[in-house]
């Protein structure tokens, strides 16, 4: 029989080490957008998120430098994605309304989690702003507002080519993105999971006003595509009047 070479004491070690390093920083990052999410990141104090994960406050800082660098992580990952989902999206719809609904109810289909992930995102946006002195810190931060620019840019981008299409009326890309994606983020200043109103019931009534925003009816929804918009310029066609 083949001989299976065994890894040696060391190697196996190594692998496990790396695997535990990977999977406790993955816990801090799920308990702290917990805390963060349901309590606020003022609030939270950095040592119960140790508790919590089941460490010592100092052990916390071979993971992240601060209760801020952690935050930044935070806001990157979830950027992060929200950019791929968006290109999953558009890279699997060639139809720029189907691709647009799917992007605009895929806002909404989140867990709970996501959606604490997605309030401490928006509660928090100011910060991302602000530089930091930390390396660590000032790395995470602008890795967090690269991602949230470039996502702006994803969508200016995909609203534009409806514009060229004659499906939207002519706009600013920019600001009609920061309107859409404005509305959204709105609904995560008060939304609770598990409050009075389901996920559901708040995506049916801000996705159509989000579709009002872009100047399109909300009978999208259902699968009925509105006809394209006369550029600005062209004329339209006049019917021949020697037939019905």
């Amino acid at each position: 029989m083949p001989h299976v070479r065994q890894a040696a004491r060391g190697d196996r070690h190594a692998v496990t080490g790396r695997t535990s390093v990977r999977s406790k920083r993955a816990s801090i990052l799920e308990t702290a957008t917990q805390y963060f999410g349901e309590h606020g990141y003022e609030d939270t104090k950095w040592a119960d998120v140790a508790a919590a994960v089941g460490i010592g406050s100092t052990a916390l800082y071979h993971y992240f430098e601060s209760k801020l660098h952690c935050l930044y992580v935070i806001m990157a990952d979830t950027l992060e994605w929200f950019q791929s989902e968006f290109d999953r999206i558009t890279g699997e719809n060639d139809d720029f309304l189907e691709a647009l609904v799917a992007l605009l109810r895929s806002g909404f289909d989140l867990t709970e989690q996501e959606v604490l992930r997605q309030r401490l995102l928006v509660a928090e946006q100011g910060l991302v702003g602000i530089r930091r002195t930390s390396p660590r810190e000032e790395e995470a931060r602008a890795l967090a507002r690269a991602r949230t620019r470039d996502l702006e840019f994803s969508w200016a981008t995909f609203l534009t080519r409806g514009m060229q299409q004659g499906l939207l009326d002519e706009a600013d890309p920019r600001l009609l993105t920061r309107a859409v994606l404005g509305l959204y983020n709105s609904v995560w200043h008060w939304y609770r999971p598990r409050g009075t109103l389901s996920l559901e019931q708040v995506a049916d009534f801000y996705i159509r006003r989000q579709l009002a925003v872009l100047g399109l009816a909300e009978h999208l929804l259902e699968g009925n595509r509105p006809a394209a918009r006369r550029r600005p310029g062209t004329r339209r066609k006049r019917s021949n009047p020697g037939h019905a």
